[in-house]
């Protein structure tokens, strides 16, 4: 009998890559057929499937181990893998595929300038189309998240879809994260999806590339090994749909939290065995999201050295001169701040049940900038105070000083009557919802207290006081953190576009209770501003 027109690769290659790859031996099998040379070879592959699933390393590993084992014989399969997240044009996107094509073939004298896709076409045609290859000889194209390509023109995907109806010898592999039906614009294009890691597709793999080395001390390895495996099931099933969605993060949660959960063993206060009293000593571990977003601000660590007893005494210090203020008499509490001159003695520092979680507690007053700070503040009077009372609150026009609460009389009382007693009881603004304000306002309450609230602005020269583009800067990172939401999308007269419109509508998206505390920290007390 003759040698089989259809001929898979060895299996030993499957087996290797099976297990580089765990849980994946179906998509690898179903990628070497329709790439491999010998097996069924097709003209255009579409590889989809969400964040972290394999499809990238799969597919460049496959295609490696499949170059290597043809070039056995005869070199029958070459390939590219054009990474479309780092060409920041689509001229950059033509230009690096002949470059890394010219490459892989050892060509000389390709072009170095390329600005259509035509031209793409008549430079790849004359690498691979006219010169004389072996009958099965297969190139392979991988654009590798095309779906992510910046200024791409609308007809990019069809045209790169089309090359193997010019150059036979292409196989086109697109690598998206969800294609829309018929992008490609042709037909009989295959579809090979990875789906998400199951539970046990997780566990699974990180049992075979995470598991610890090394056992636990007092442990064997295998108490160490059983007792992994039921912590990466219950990393799992706490974390998997909150915040560890994808294999890498599972695996960085795991191995951040791995010590923490062993830690009672390692005291000898647990066994191995005892896994339930392990989970409950380890819950707020489990419970803290923190812990698995890096961040650029370091977290505390509550020990005996003397930077942590200093800044503990300060935080004390600070709470006793803001209560003796607070506790003081109204006509003392309208002064300003730095004529008070109190002297406390520092506290003794509150004990807390828990010192992890009051380390990673974020403050606002510490992460944001004063800027920032100042239009949060800005930003909550403009949503809790009507705009009517704006000129009587922040204007020094007629009385050199702005006037506070306590000074404004506001309401009608029944017989119409300004400042009488109105017989209705009515909710303070502060345990209201925010209402929209437009961020003109917001602007122009921020620029008539910052002097007040911030006396070193005015020490400043008019040259290096911020700019609006800091200020727009402020507010643009206010609105990633979603502490000021934008209300509609439309702006002034109804355009849509540019999200600093000073005539487009926001709404603080803040607390009472963060922002008194927010204001505290920078001597404002922010209840003296709200109109009831």
């Amino acid at each position: 009998m003759g040698d089989s027109l259809f001929q898979l690769p060895d299996e030993l290659l499957f087996t290797t890559l099976s297990q580089t790859f765990p849980c994946r031996d179906a998509q690898i099998r179903a990628v070497a057929t329709l790439l491999h040379p010998h097996a069924a070879p097709c003209r255009n592959l579409v590889i989809h499937g969400t964040e972290a699933t394999g499809k990238s390393a799969i597919t460049a590993a496959l295609l490696q181990a499949l170059q290597d084992d043809t070039e056995k014989d005869e070199p029958l399969l070459r390939h590219v893998i054009v990474n479309s997240i780092e060409c920041i044009t689509a001229r950059h996107l033509y230009e690096s595929t002949i470059a890394k094509v010219a490459e892989a073939l050892q060509w000389q004298g390709g072009a170095t300038r390329c600005d259509s896709v035509s031209q793409m076409v008549v430079e790849l045609s004359k690498m691979l189309k006219y010169p004389s290859y072996p009958d099965n000889f297969r190139f392979v194209l991988v654009f590798d998240g095309i779906d992510r390509q910046r200024e791409a023109p609308i007809t990019l995907l069809p045209a790169l879809a089309r090359l193997s109806e010019i150059i036979p010898r292409i196989t086109s592999v697109f690598t998206v994260t969800s294609p829309p039906a018929g992008f490609l614009r042709t037909s009989f294009v295959p579809y090979i999806e990875f789906p998400n890691y199951t539970k046990n597709e997780f566990v699974t793999i990180l049992n075979t590339t995470s598991l610890p080395t090394a056992p636990l001390p007092t442990t064997t390895i295998q108490e160490t090994t059983e007792l992994w495996n039921r912590f990466t099931g219950a990393i799992h099933d706490a974390l998997a749909r909150s915040a560890s969605r994808t294999l890498p993060a599972l695996q960085h949660a795991c191995t951040s939290l791995w010590p923490r959960f062993t830690a009672p063993v390692l005291a000898g206060t647990h066994t191995p065995r005892e896994f339930s009293r392990l989970m409950v000593a380890a819950r707020v571990h489990f419970q803290d999201e923190s812990l698995l977003d890096p961040g650029i601000v370091a977290v505390r660590s509550y020990s005996s050295s003397s930077t942590t007893t200093t800044t503990t005494t300060t935080q004390a210090q600070a709470k006793d001169k803001t209560a003796a203020q607070l506790s003081a008499p109204p006509s003392q509490a309208n002064t300003p701040r730095k004529a008070h001159s109190t002297t406390t003695t520092p506290s003794k520092p509150k004990a807390t049940a828990n010192p992890l979680v009051s380390a990673t507690t974020t403050d606002l007053s510490t992460l944001l900038p004063p800027t920032a700070r100042l239009l949060l503040l800005a930003s909550y009077l403009a949503s809790h105070n009507p705009t009517r009372h704006d000129l009587v609150l922040f204007s020094t026009f007629h009385h050199g000083r702005r006037r506070r609460r306590g000074g404004l009389s506001v309401g009608m009382g029944r017989g119409g009557h300004r400042g009488a007693q109105s017989k209705h009881r009515k909710i303070a603004r502060k345990l209201l919802g925010a209402h929209a304000f437009v961020l003109e306002r917001m602007l122009a309450i921020f620029m008539a207290v910052r002097g007040e609230w911030d006396p070193k602005w005015l020490d400043q020269d008019s040259s290096s006081r911020e700019m609006d583009a800091d200020i727009e800067m402020a507010i643009a990172t206010l609105a990633s953190l979603r502490l000021l939401v934008k209300v509609g999308g439309a702006g002034a007269g109804g355009v849509t576009g540019d999200q600093m419109d000073r005539g487009g509508k926001w709404r603080c998206n803040v607390g009472w209770e963060v922002i008194r505390g927010l204001g505290r920290s920078m001597g404002v007390e922010i209840e003296e501003w709200l109109v009831e």
